[in-house]
């Protein structure tokens, strides 16, 4: 029979031209979403450069406790009891700017030019298991008499493990879940956890643990096959690192993996068999807990701040309505309202303005994509960030702003902040051009304004207004990056960096809406 349809058009070389158009174009952006990682080290590897040795908080306690993680090695001797040591002299005393921001890094000039090893007894350390052994195991393995370099190699390795985990979550996790990834890193890591992933820090591991042990027990859950065996791996790396940093983050790796079981658990016959993973790394991390210290001072308080009433809160009922009226500050501490380092590095008001902006507009947008799992793990959240913090103050009598530190709740903040941009089933969070530009903006804007200030307390001390980094500079690296080029180069990679991955995670939407 005869074919009375109609004929077969052939395509035009507009389509054709237009096709190969949208092939560029998706190479293009693939393309760049690869440079991704690499942006990623260099932004956050400018942070490590931003600072000075002995920069992060008790940085004396954690290097110490880094270089005798061994017992047996040169690096650190027997001091003159059991819970002394005999360390590099620059462990200790190259905090000698701490709480002093008019004092530049410059005063451990003499210090680093004596090069005495070793020649200082030190009791701050953690000789009586304070906190859990692995981060200080693993750190331990590259001390060496150059402190310096073992500083810095240290640093580029906390800033890999973060970069290499987020990478790896971004492959593996299913397109709907990349969104959540992205945004949940960006709104809660400015200040503030860029400083501390790109430290000497626990928290560093901290920080990377709680975050990546939540998203990977999402893909898990939503995941088969060898992926799901991957991202099982992936929740027992990043317990093992976060339990195995802090005794708290042991306690907020478990609230991570047992948020994302809530969220995404499918309640059927399978769901002990799904379980097994998940469960067994809770199991884990509530190990590493029970062999920490601070398992205690979660019970009994902090030690050693003010005397119960000397804060400025009172006592019983008019300590506890004290803080509850100001723990807040707590949660914009880790958003840039408090100071980085030793809390002696102020950040300019449009800092926290910018980051705080920039959380809770995309916070609120989340908030529209509501099921009920999500509005019970949101709501459990917010009494974990003001309950814990309270009671821990509440038990060493201590106002806010004496003993805890937004660090130690950042995990809870971040989990908070992947909580809010999920997407349950069926629903997308997008936002408008202007939207994600105005986002893009605040967050780069946020992160200059930081790195400057940092930079600039620790070249010159704060005391010096000038605009050019380099110049009068008191302290630097022995490296050929001057100051001024380091944050431009940080500043302008990490606008990069949110510019691509929101960009991304707005095509990912749009390719599951």
């Amino acid at each position: 029979m005869a074919d009375h349809g109609r004929p077969e058009e052939k395509p035009s070389a507009n389509d054709s031209d237009s096709a190969m158009k949208r092939v560029v174009l998706t190479w293009r952006r693939s393309s760049s979403l690869w440079l991704a990682p690499l942006l990623a080290m260099i932004a956050l590897g400018s942070w490590s450069l931003a600072s000075p040795i002995a920069s992060s908080p008790d940085d004396d306690f954690h290097l110490t406790s880094i270089w005798c993680a061994y017992e047996s090695s040169d690096t650190c001797l027997p001091g003159d009891s059991p819970t002394t040591r005999m360390v590099p002299s620059e462990l200790i005393d190259a905090r000698c700017f701490s709480s002093k921001p008019y004092v530049s890094a410059s005063c451990q000039s003499d210090l680093f030019d004596q090069k005495v090893y070793p020649n200082t007894i030190s009791k701050r350390g953690n000789f009586n298991g304070g906190y859990p052994p692995v981060y200080y195991s693993v750190m331990g393995a590259f001390a060496g008499p150059d402190v310096a370099v073992a500083v810095l190699m240290m640093r580029a390795i906390n800033v890999l493990l973060f970069v290499g985990c987020a990478s790896a979550l971004f492959v593996l996790l299913p397109a709907a879940r990349r969104p959540t990834l992205i945004w949940g890193w960006l709104l809660t890591t400015v200040p503030l956890g860029t400083f501390l992933i790109a430290s000497n820090n626990p928290s560093a591991w901290a920080i990377t643990g709680v975050g990546s042990a939540f998203l990977a027990t999402l893909g898990y859950l939503e995941s088969q096959g060898r992926r799901r065996a991957i991202l099982a791996g992936l929740i027992f790396l990043a317990t093992l690192m976060a339990a195995g940093s802090r005794g708290d983050a042991a306690l907020y790796v478990a609230v991570a993996i047992g948020s994302a079981m809530l969220l995404r658990a499918s309640w059927s016959k399978q769901l002990v068999v799904t379980c097994i993973a998940p469960f067994t790394a809770t199991i884990l991390a509530f190990a590493l807990f029970l062999t920490s210290r601070q398992a205690t001072a979660s019970v009994t308080g902090i030690q050693g701040g003010a005397a119960p009433g000397e804060s400025g809160g009172g006592t019983g009922l008019q300590l506890l309505f004290h803080n509850a009226l100001h723990i807040t500050s707590l949660w914009t501490g880790v958003l840039g309202d408090w100071g980085l380092g030793w809390l002696d590095t102020t950040m300019p008001d449009i800092v926290p303005a910018a980051s705080t902006a920039a959380f809770v507009a995309v916070g609120f947008k989340g908030l529209q994509l509501m099921s009920r799992r999500k509005a019970v793990v949101v709501g459990g959240l917010v009494v974990l960030l003001a309950g814990i913090p309270l009671f821990v103050l509440q038990q060493g009598g201590d106002a806010v702003g004496a003993d805890v530190q937004p660090r130690y709740i950042l995990p809870l903040i971040c989990i908070l902040g992947f909580v809010l941009v999920f997407e349950p089933q069926r629903q997308s969070l997008t936002l408008s051009r202007a939207q994600r530009w105005a986002v893009v903006i605040a967050l780069s804007t946020a992160n200059a304004v930081a790195l400057f200030a940092n930079i600039r307390r620790y070249v010159t001390g704060v005391d010096n207004p000038g605009l050019n980094l380099s110049n009068g500079a008191e302290w630097w690296w022995d490296v050929p990056v001057p100051p001024m080029a380091l944050w431009v180069i940080g500043s302008v990679t990490f606008a990069l960096l949110v510019t691509i991955v929101v960009r991304a995670a707005h095509r990912d939407v749009l390719s599951h809406s």
